[in-house]
C-alpha cells in the first residue's frame, strides 16, 4: 500500500512541476521525418511554404479517437487550406500503417511515421506506453503560436479555426 501511495505522490509531483518544453512564440522544431509514402519531409520547408502549419499528434492509427481527430481535420481541410494552413499528423505508426490510415479515411494531408519518436521528442510530446499523447501545435513563420496539450478529437479543426480568427 505504501508503494502505491508513494508512486501516486511521485506521479502527481512530477505532473504538477513538469515544465512545458515550449512557450508561445518559441521556434518550432526543424526535423526531418518519414511520411506515409516513406519519403523524407523537412519540417522547415513546410513552415516556409505555408502561412500556417498544424502539427497534431495522435496515439495510434485506426483507433476511434485518432480517427475522429483526423477526420475532424479532413472535414475542415478545404477551409483550413483556404486560410493558408497545411496539416501534418504524427504518430508512431509505420509508413505502411499511416498510408493505410490515410487511404481508408481519405485524408488529403500528410501523415508522419515517427517510429523512432524523433518528431515526438523534438516537440516534447509526452508518451504513454510508447504512444504519443494527443496534442496539437499551430505554427506561423516557424514560430509556435498556439498549443493544445490535451487536443480534442472531434473538435480539433474547430479549435484551430477559432485561433485563426484571432490572427491578423
Amino acid at each position: 500500500m505504501r508503494i502505491i501511495l508513494f508512486t501516486a505522490l511521485m506521479l502527481i509531483t512530477n505532473f504538477a512541476f513538469a515544465k512545458e518544453k515550449f512557450q508561445i512564440g518559441d521556434a518550432a522544431p526543424n526535423v526531418i521525418a518519414k511520411t506515409q509514402a516513406g519519403v523524407d519531409l523537412d519540417f522547415s520547408q513546410v513552415y516556409a511554404k505555408n502561412k500556417y502549419v498544424v502539427i497534431y499528434f495522435y496515439p495510434k492509427a485506426k483507433t476511434p479517437g485518432c480517427t475522429a481527430q483526423s477526420c475532424s481535420l479532413q472535414d475542415s481541410y478545404a477551409i483550413l487550406k483556404s486560410k493558408g494552413v497545411e496539416v501534418l499528423g504524427v504518430s508512431v505508426d509505420t509508413a505502411e500503417e499511416q498510408l493505410d490510415f490515410k487511404n481508408s479515411n481519405k485524408l488529403d494531408f500528410t501523415l508522419i511515421a515517427d517510429v523512432d519518436k524523433k518528431v515526438i521528442n523534438a516537440f516534447g510530446v509526452e508518451t504513454f506506453l510508447g504512444l504519443a499523447k494527443r496534442q496539437a501545435f499551430l505554427i506561423q513563420n516557424g514560430k509556435i503560436i498556439w498549443m493544445d496539450r490535451s487536443a480534442s478529437t472531434k473538435e480539433q479543426a474547430q479549435d484551430i479555426l477559432k485561433v485563426l480568427e484571432t490572427q491578423k
